[in-house]
């Protein structure tokens, strides 16, 4: 999907007078400067995620480097992000808190992830993901307007694009 366009999955919004979801399609880097904006303003975060994927449940870690699957196989089997959603290898799975992050010379470390499991997993129900996990399979955030450039708000009062009701933007939501 073209980045700095705005979404909509068909039939996602199909409630007699409610809203249609919308979706702007933005880098990675803008996600993380308007997550880290609301967080510096005591304002967690919402986001949808793939959690499933490189993932310690037990330990509440997140992070690329926590299993060396290349080393076990032999081969590198990170086809990316881009690939994993056209191939139905991953899509949104479960949705959480950023309630904070860690942020070393202006560069994003790991994000504190506050989750619905319970406190038997992760540090309390707290997990830890890193900048990269977050790069591979955060695919979705929800920030107020006010922190977003008016550009941004702008389009996203415009007619969206609709996507197909099979489509992975909509697969948290169902």
């Amino acid at each position: 999907k073209s980045y700095d366009s705005l979404y909509t999955v068909k039939y996602l919004g199909n409630v007699v007078e409610g809203q249609i979801v919308r979706y702007v399609n933005l880098e990675v880097d803008s996600l993380k400067e308007y997550a880290f904006k609301s967080i510096n303003n005591d304002e967690a975060v919402w986001f949808g995620c793939d959690v499933g994927k490189m993932f310690n449940r037990d330990l509440g870690v997140m992070d690329m480097d926590i299993y060396s699957y290349d080393k076990l196989l032999g081969i590198d089997i990170n086809i990316g992000k881009q690939k994993r959603l056209e191939y139905g290898d991953s899509c949104m799975t479960h949705a959480m808190l950023f309630t904070g992050v860690d942020v070393k010379d202006k560069h994003f470390l790991k994000w504190r992830v506050e989750n619905s499991w319970g406190e038997k997993v992760g540090d309390k129900g707290y997990y830890y993901m890193s900048d990269n996990w977050f790069n591979e399979y955060m695919y979705e955030i929800v920030i107020d307007k006010k922190y977003l450039p008016k550009k941004i708000v702008k389009l996203y009062n415009e007619d969206p694009i609709e996507l197909a009701p099979w489509d992975p933007m909509g697969s948290l939501a169902y």
